[in-house]
């Protein structure tokens, strides 16, 4: 009801974009009305720009078919790289952990993004999680390292894939990372610091 209030003191224009920018995650109305204000002084270049980016970024990137990274190539760079143990694949929630890991240039494998966790009290379960085409990928692999973030939600998917693998491939090394991420956060805010120990003091699952 508040925000009908005070978006109707806006033209039907703003009153959209403002309703369309507080569908973005951690904004709000004041910070959508900020954003909206943001554009509407902007260049006619600068909006052109801004909604050309848009529309690119939904046209051109597509999930990787092997790892389900975001990437404009298929497969992504890292799938393809020559220089990556192909053999040694981290699991994680999302792609933005990708770049927390990285930032360690301690690691030297594939990834493989699951876009989530278990959450059963959201609806969440294996089906709606990426996880077929991760035992696909088993009969070439090493190494899972199981890099969840040590949430609740986390480490139940971690101990949830841990059993799914060893049906699969029962000799495979499945190892957890290390207590350096607190528990109860998400590694995507974890420094390169602490992520490092925590991928080289991983431990078997």
């Amino acid at each position: 009801m508040a925000f009908t209030a005070i978006s109707n003191r806006f033209a039907e224009p703003m009153t959209r974009l403002i309703d369309e920018l507080r569908k973005l995650p951690g904004i709000g109305t004041k910070s959508a009305q900020r954003l909206a204000f943001h554009v509407l002084r902007s260049s006619d270049e600068d909006a052109r720009a801004l909604s050309a980016a848009i529309l690119t970024l939904r046209e051109k990137l597509r999930l990787c078919s092997i790892c389900n990274n975001i990437t404009d190539v298929d497969p992504c760079s890292y799938c393809t790289s020559p220089t990556r143990n192909q053999r040694l694949i981290c699991v994680i929630e999302e792609p933005t952990n990708i770049a927390t890991i990285e930032k360690t240039r301690s690691y030297g494998g594939v990834y493989h993004v699951l876009h989530g966790t278990l959450s059963p009290v959201n609806g969440v379960g294996p089906e709606h999680l990426r996880i077929a085409n991760l035992l696909t990928r088993l009969a070439e692999a090493d190494e899972v390292i199981l890099a969840t973030s040590p949430t609740t939600e986390g480490e139940a998917t971690a101990g949830y894939l841990a059993q799914e693998i060893r049906k699969v491939k029962p000799d495979l090394k499945v190892t957890r990372i290390a207590t350096g991420v607190p528990a109860g956060s998400d590694i995507e805010y974890a420094d390169e610091v602490t992520m490092a120990r925590a991928m080289e003091g991983r431990r078997e699952f």
